[in-house]
């Protein structure tokens, strides 16, 4: 198997798509890529799939319909994806996806978040307490791996898939 590039062209999006089983929904591609500054994904919603409300309170996140539509709720109000649309998602706003009859196929780019480390914060005191931390596996997605940012979250806020039942 030949490893991916590192820079250029990295997938061919239309293949992808034409690939994956008609009902396949989740991320059919990431950038992989180990030193980047970015994090993007291909994410295929089926006929009817929905990306539940919720807030991304960190990052701004860049949306570009790719194929088929949708609507995007917002404060704003409800606006339709239609293919070519690119819609920025602001920090801090809560959002929703529900794809249309066809299904809905959209990048996502935003800043990397940083990796998660263990040890001491910098600076300040530590308190010792005992005991072992709460398993937070429920709040992992399955599919991408990515942390759900609300305790409340049904489904992943990047790929859309369901998450484990409590």
């Amino acid at each position: 198997m030949q490893n991916p590039p590192q820079y250029g062209v990295l997938t061919e999006a239309t293949e992808l798509l034409a690939e994956a089983a008609e009902q396949q929904g989740g991320a059919l591609w990431n950038l992989a890529v180990r030193q980047r500054q970015l994090d993007a994904n291909l994410i295929r919603l089926p006929a009817g799939a929905e990306v539940a409300a919720h807030t991304e309170p960190d990052l701004d996140v860049l949306l570009v319909v790719f194929e088929g539509e949708g609507r995007l709720t917002t404060v704003e109000g409800e606006q339709a994806l239609t293919r070519g649309a690119v819609a920025w998602l602001a920090h801090g706003t809560e959002r929703a996806l529900v794809a249309g009859s066809g299904g809905l196929a959209y990048f996502t780019v935003h800043r990397r978040r940083p990796g998660m480390s263990i040890g001491r914060p910098s600076g300040g005191r530590v308190e010792e307490e005992g005991g072992e931390a709460a398993c937070l596996l429920q709040q992992v997605c399955p599919e991408c791996g990515r942390p759900a940012t609300e305790r409340t979250a049904r489904f992943c806020a990047r790929c859309g898939t369901e998450l484990p039942a409590d």
